[in-house]
């Protein structure tokens, strides 16, 4: 029996539920696909999956045995791949998840500089809040803000990212300047809205962390519009220094400083990671973007990030 090819099979039924669909994937007839998982359950004494007339289903040890299987399998392809093009020039798709926000302001115009250095990587960008799994959603690299994941995937650092209040001098003339983060509950706040819902506004004072968040006139997904509202004059926000220090340099914006910490999270070690799995670092499209980006971005830290 040629178990690799059997596992395989397996994977596929337990991902559609169905040996005839199962059989599409690979050509093959569903009797075929069929008999090489009955020998093996055989090999290994043990019924992976349950049949009836209308539906496929995996059991208990089938459930545990394509979570191994489906992983391990995975790990040979990316494996495979990495020592078929060892000695190869960077080509291919390149799957890259980033945040909106940062993908906007910092990694497109990046990724801009790495296409003209590597125009044999087709690049195959994705912008959204929403959290991705390198594995699950098959992404070469991830960029996160936040705190390092805890998965089984390398996490490097490219800057600090916690955030700061800050209004436009036209704002603070007319509402004036709070002096203790509890004045900001008397303000205008424009929150941006994540998969979670709007991010709070924490500052830790008599003892304890405390919600100090202003009142909403703004709430959205779209971090250029509320940072348009804020140097219109009608709100503080809560940014990142890499989304606003060009600003803050040329003074049409104002940071907003107190004696007592202020953030969206009552952790301050923010930060904004590169993720890629460990084994696909040897592909060498995945390292060149991975030493690119990290190359580039940490370079530049000082000016993005404050």
């Amino acid at each position: 029996m040629d178990q690799l090819r059997a596992i395989n099979y397996f994977i596929a039924v337990a991902e559609t539920s169905s040996f005839t669909e199962a059989a599409k994937r690979f050509n093959v007839p569903a009797s075929s696909l069929s008999r090489r998982i009955v020998d093996l359950e055989k090999s290994l004494s043990a019924t992976l999956l349950q049949r009836t007339t209308r539906v496929v289903k995996l059991t208990e040890v089938g459930r545990d045995y394509y979570k191994q299987v489906k992983q391990l399998v995975e790990e040979l392809e990316l494996t495979n791949e990495s020592v078929k093009s060892y000695h190869s020039e960077p080509m291919g798709k390149l799957r890259v998840s980033a945040a909106v926000d940062f993908g906007q302001r910092i990694l497109l115009p990046l990724l801009n500089e790495f296409s003209e250095k590597y125009p044999k990587v087709i690049l195959d960008v994705s912008l959204s809040d929403e959290v991705t799994t390198l594995n699950r959603d098959e992404i070469d690299i991830a960029i996160r803000s936040g705190y390092a994941p805890n998965e089984r995937v390398v996490a490097i650092k490219l800057m600090d990212n916690n955030f700061y209040p800050v209004a436009s001098p036209e704002y603070l003339k007319k509402a004036g300047m709070p002096k203790h983060p509890q004045e900001l509950r008397a303000h205008s706040g424009l929150y941006y809205r994540t998969p979670n819902g709007p991010v709070p506004w924490l500052s830790y004072f008599d003892k304890q962390w405390q919600d100090v968040s202003a009142q909403v006139v703004a709430i959205s997904n779209s971090g250029q519009w509320l940072l348009d509202k804020a140097l219109n004059g009608e709100g503080i926000i809560m940014l990142p220094k890499w989304s606003t220090q060009e600003l803050l340099d040329s003074n049409d914006l104002v940071e907003l400083t107190f004696k007592q910490p202020i953030n969206i999270t009552q952790q301050m070690d923010l930060g904004v990671f590169l993720l890629y799995q460990k084994q696909r670092y040897t592909v060498p499209k995945v390292k060149v973007a991975v030493d690119f980006l990290v190359e580039r971005i940490t370079k530049n830290t000082v000016k993005v990030g404050g």
